[in-house]
Order: structure tokens, then sequence, then C-alpha cells
């Protein structure tokens, strides 16, 4: 028996890992496994290079509770350790056998199999447990099985002990703290969260948890959408089927395998984010990946797998480095890439789905500049009055410049958000042969604003902005078949009705226009969109009062009549109803105004149905 002092440089060793190493206790059951899955990858690494020549069988890992002993067994079928490795290992705090190993067998294994490079994850059973035992044989032919003990302090024993299999288990008795270890499962969702697809087969109450070879392991030749499908489906039971999917698959300037997946949005945006799992070497390590996939990529589904990705000690975060960085500019290059492909080659399935991708698109466009190089491409635009017709932003140049280039040389890209509520604005529009985009999606009104600088020779303009006769400013009269003195007198009933911020002009429009229109200027309506919907440093917009341009088409036939009424109430009336009229167009009538116009309207049809 052999007993001793672990070599450690402070004897508060044990409370640093137990409090401060591993913030989430459930981390034991990853590092722990982990540890196995090495032991199993290393002996499969020297039967390779025939320094194991015994039988391998079929190695596998398995985890055992007794809760009447309030214990849990983690076993592996692997290399082993001698005493005086156990000594090494494991007495040494931070020594990584791991690290070691990858050294001395350079150039004979990748490396990628190895998991552990720190040496601390054994240490994460004191966080659950108030006593460890290892019982280990190694597979070097006459070393004795050896059995160790620790109570979490830094005294140990080692001694020899009886062993019938190569392999080492670790055997935790769970702390009175930490009793939630005890119910199975739990253990079992542990085992799915950290082992899902460990390269080992990992059971559990005599069942595998554990897809050893997923999707991304795999070369993209060796799949078939349908095993993209279904490993989707592996990852997401519940979701819809994903829209389309990339393979990366990189191994220089860093190795990066995963499969990420676009899934089906719809325009409300009401998606789950952090469903991107981070994995090295096929171990569990995170799913907050905001630092490697680019912000506007985080709506994506799926795995990506690096083992050159930095990691802190305890596995669990990432830490600054330029590989993270690099990682990040591939995936973004890997997705324009394939958007664009797609749309090249099936640009009808493409239009179908604009819906979702539109969402990325956008989002990558005003997020990073060389994804918007070729965004501008395949960025779509939806006809609102024509079902089914999209416009790149080429083909959108070619269709209206004729019509929508202002007297300032710039395009006039006009756009809808409401098909329904912003009709009538649309068939004016509509009646002069423009062409009305849709722009109806939570990210529209930052894309505008992101975007109008960058194409410095578009303006983005919405079709209720100001009447259709000024959306193009041409720079163009109109004239009215009133006279002065009409004109003037129109212009006075209008500008007795208490309107607070409203601004009245008088334009000869076609007879056929709305005798009143009412528009809210682009700029501040857009501003204050922007603020509704959290635009940062803007929520003083939000409160500011609506700006209101009332434009009465002095043409419309009914003026005429109106001007003809002898009783100046009944004209008052008259007018302020076709005012209220525009204003419930725009959604600007509510309240008590509301009332009185419903009132008024019935007053004036009785007394005309009086006369």
């Amino acid at each position: 028996m052999q007993k001793g002092a672990i070599r450690v440089q402070t004897e508060n060793i044990f409370p640093i890992i137990k409090k401060f190493l591993y913030s989430d206790h459930e981390i034991f059951i990853r590092e722990l496994v982990s540890n196995a899955v090495d032991a199993t990858q290393k002996l499969k690494t020297l039967a390779g290079v025939g320094e194991f020549k015994g039988e391998l069988g079929t190695p596998e890992i398995t985890v055992k509770l007794d809760k009447e002993k309030k214990t849990l067994t983690i076993s592996d079928m692997g290399v082993g350790m001698t005493a005086e490795e156990v000594d090494k290992y494991i007495n040494q705090v931070a020594f990584s056998g791991a690290e070691e190993f990858l050294k001395k067998y350079k150039g004979q294994t990748d490396g990628t199999n190895i998991i552990g490079h720190f040496g601390l994850g054994f240490y994460s059973s004191f966080m659950v447990s108030n006593q460890v035992e290892i019982f280990t044989k190694s597979h070097k032919e006459e070393a004795p099985a050896v059995r160790w003990e620790c109570d979490g302090s830094p005294e140990y024993m080692l001694e020899e002990t009886t062993k019938e299999n190569r392999g080492t288990d670790i055997v935790l008795h769970i702390n009175e703290e930490s009793e939630e270890f005890l119910d199975e499962h739990r253990i079992q969702t542990m085992l799915e969260k950290f082992c899902k697809f460990l390269p080992v087969p990992v059971k559990f109450a005599d069942k595998q948890l554990n897809n050893t070879n997923p999707a991304w392991t795999k070369k993209p030749a060796e799949l078939t959408d349908e095993d993209y499908q279904n490993f989707y489906k592996e990852l997401y039971p519940y979701a819809e089927a994903p829209l389309f999917w990339i393979h990366l698959n990189v191994d220089y300037p860093f190795n990066l395998t995963g499969i990420l997946y676009f899934p089906k949005i719809n325009k409300s945006f009401e998606v789950q984010k952090d469903k991107i799992s981070l994995y090295s070497n096929q171990v569990f390590v995170t799913d907050e990946v905001k630092d490697i996939v680019p912000e506007f990529l985080m709506l994506l589904h799926g795995v990506i797998d690096s083992p050159d990705i930095p990691l802190n000690v305890s596995r669990s975060y990432l830490q600054g480095d330029p590989n993270v960085k690099k990682i990040s500019t591939y995936i973004t290059k890997k997705v324009a890439d394939k958007l664009d492909e797609i749309f090249r080659n099936d640009r009808k399935g493409f239009e179908e789905k604009w819906e979702s991708i539109g969402l990325f698109a956008k989002y990558g466009m005003m997020t990073d500049d060389k994804f918007q190089e070729k965004g501008n491409k395949f960025l779509l635009l939806e006809d609102i009055t024509e079902a089914g017709k999209f416009y790149t932003l080429e083909e959108y140049k070619q269709e209206a410049s004729a019509l929508q280039t202002n007297k300032d040389g710039k395009l006039v890209v006009l756009y809808a958000t409401n098909a329904i509520q912003q009709d009538s604005y649309i068939q004016a529009a509509k009646n002069k042969g423009y062409k009305i985009i849709k722009l109806d999606t939570i990210i529209d009104a930052a894309f505008i604003n992101n975007m109008e600088p960058r194409w410095d020779s578009m303006q983005f303009t919405r079709v209720d902005a100001d009447i259709a006769d000024n959306l193009v400013d041409k720079d163009e009269k109109s004239e009215s078949v009133l006279t002065s003195d009409q004109e003037t007198k129109l212009k006075e009933l209008f500008e007795h009705i208490p309107q607070q911020h409203v601004k009245v002009e008088l334009k000869g429009l076609s007879a056929e226009a709305q005798p009143v229109i009412v528009t809210r200027p682009e700029f501040m309506r857009r501003m204050k969109d922007m603020a509704a919907v959290g635009g940062s440093g803007m929520s003083w917009y939000a409160s500011m009062p609506d700006e209101i341009n009332m434009t009465i088409n002095a043409n419309h036939p009914i003026y005429l009549q109106i001007l003809e009424e002898s009783d100046n109430d009944k004209q008052q009336k008259q007018v302020r109803n076709l005012a209220d009229l525009a204003l419930l167009s725009q959604n600007l009538l509510t309240g008590a105004d509301l009332t009185a116009f419903v009132n008024r309207s019935v007053e004036l049809m009785s007394a005309e149905k009086k006369n």
C-alpha cells in the first residue's frame, strides 16, 4: 500500500475546483465520460501502431447508478492505468495525460480523437462527491490493478486490488448537497446533453444513448438529402423540416466541421436563438456561439465542431483568439456562397423560400460588408401588386427607372408595409405605372436605413408618405380647376379643423383621386417606426407627435358642391368629415375624434334625407 499527499502548489486547490472552476456542477458527467472516451481512443491508437496486441473487443462506456449506496459509476474498457500512471496523472493536478499522449504519438494520430487537454476534468467529480474511488487495470501485461481513493482533501490512498477486465471504473459517492444526481432521469438527461454524439458507445440503464457517427463527421459526398433531414430530426425532433443546409468542412488554417440548417421562419420571427451547438471532438461544449457565428446567423440551427476553438480551462467558455474571427469569417462566406448558389441554380425555389431566407440575407447585408457584396446579387424585392413576382436590385432598376427617377437623379424605391391598410395609396401609385414592393417584416425599417447610405443612387419612400403625384419629385407643377377665391375659401374651411401638427396643402390632382389625402412624411414616420422596435438612442422619437400632411385635391368635383353650399355650419361639417375619412385611412382618428366623426356622419345623412 502507498500513502502520500497529492502534489499541489496550494492546499486550497479542491475548494477552488469545487466552487470556481466549473460554474455548472452537471459538467462533471461530461468530464468523466470524456476521460473514458480518451482512454478508449488511446487504446485504439496503440493498437493501430502495434503497441497493444491484445483483443480490443467492442469498447463501450457504461454509467451505473446505485441509489442505495448513493454511488454513480463511470466505466470504460480503455487503456487503464498502472500505479505509476495513477500517481502521475491523478495525484499531480493539472498534468494532462492527453497532452503528453498527443506529443508522444505526434504524426501517428491526428489528435482529433483525444478530447482532454487540461488534466483537470477528473477533479470535477469532487463537486458532487464526498469520496471518489478509482478501480483501474492497465492494458500493459503483468501490471496489477490498483485502487485509488480520496475524500476531497489533499490526502489520498493508492493500493493494489483485483479487477478482472482492462479499463477504469470511477466511483462517485454522491454528497448530500448533490443528491439530485441520484435521479435516473436527471442522469439520462445530462448524458443526452453532453454525450449525445461521442465517438464511443455510452450506455445507461442498458440503453445506448449516443450516435457515435453523426452526419457532420462524414463527408458531404457520403450523405443524401434524406440523411441531412434525418439528422435534423435527431437534433430537433419537433421542428418543421429545414429549408436547406450547409455542410462545413475545412482543415486549414483551422479544423472545423459541422452542419448549419436554415429553419423555416415566419415573418413575426417568433423563433428561438441558441439553437446552434458547439462541440469539440464530438463533446458538447455550449450553445452560446455568438463569438463564432455572426449575429445575423444566430437563428440558424445545427452543429459546429472544432478542436481548434480556444476554450477556457473548464472547457465551458470561449477565449479570445484569432481563430475565432477566422471561423466567423469562414461561416459567413459559406452562407453567402450557398445562398448565391441556390439563387442561381433554382431561382423559383429560392423565391418560394424568401420569406424565411430574407431575414438572414437582410440582416447579413446590414452587418457584414463582404456579405452585402454578394447579397446585392440575390436580394429579392417582392412586388406587392402582383403575387409571386420578385425583382433583384438590378431588375427593379430596369423596370422602375423610367418613371421613378426624381429630379436629383435618384431612383425612388416605393414600398408598402401593409397591403390592406395602404391599399388606396398603392392603387394610386400603381395607376401612375409605379412599381411598389413589399417591406413588411420587423427588420425592414432598419434594413432601409442601413442600405440607403450604401446605395446612394436609391431612395426608399413608403407609398403613403405623400400623394402619388409627389412620391417621385420631378419638380412638376399641377393646375387647379378652382379660382383663386375658391381655393382661398376651401383652404380656410380646412384650416378651421382643430388638428395639431397638420400641414394643409391644395393641389390640382386628377378628378378621380381622393378628395383628401393624409400622408406622414417619410423621415419622421420611419424614425418613429424604428423607435417602436427598440432602436438604440431613438426612444425620444416614439413620444413625438405625428407629423401629418393633408393634401386637398382641388380638382375633385365634391368641392364645387361644398363651396356652393350656403349653410356655413354644414360646409364645416362636410369638410371635417372628408378630413376625418382621410385620417381614418391612416389609423390617425381615434378616441373622441372618432366618436365625433360617427355622430357627425349620422347627422349629415339625416339632414340629406330630410331634404
